[in-house]
């Protein structure tokens, strides 16, 4: 037991913590031309990576079946924080993409994630 890092890392008893999940869902207004499509899914990523900069995003990734269910974002955040920074989504504003929250119990260990895929990454 590393208490120092459980005490880092916001970690109850049990080495669990509350996050907010948020499944991306396909949303009404998916018809944009290729080009408006593309600037939008480029701002989204960049939104994401502000997030997870700001250590608000701890998790995010893209489903591959292509169901509407379409990836998920795991927040370090109140439910309100997590409404924010959906909402300042640049493919929620577009209606390409519609959030749905929920509050989430899941290990305190996540908070490394962004840390960790930093060194992978080339």
């Amino acid at each position: 037991y590393n208490a120092k890092l459980a005490q880092e890392l916001g970690a109850d008893d049990y080495g669990m913590k509350r996050y907010v999940m948020a499944f991306l869902k396909s949303g009404p207004n998916r018809d944009q031309d290729p080009e408006l499509a593309q600037e939008i899914q480029a701002g989204h990523m960049a939104h994401i990576s502000s997030m997870a900069e700001s250590g608000k995003l701890v998790l995010a990734g893209p489903f591959l079946d292509g169901g509407e269910i379409r990836g998920i974002f795991v927040f370090d955040a109140t439910m309100e924080e997590a409404e924010a920074l959906t909402a300042a989504d640049p493919a929620v504003q577009s209606g390409r993409l519609v959030m749905e929250l929920h509050p989430w119990y899941g290990s305190a260990a996540l908070m490394q994630i962004n840390e960790i895929h930093q060194t992978l990454t080339r």
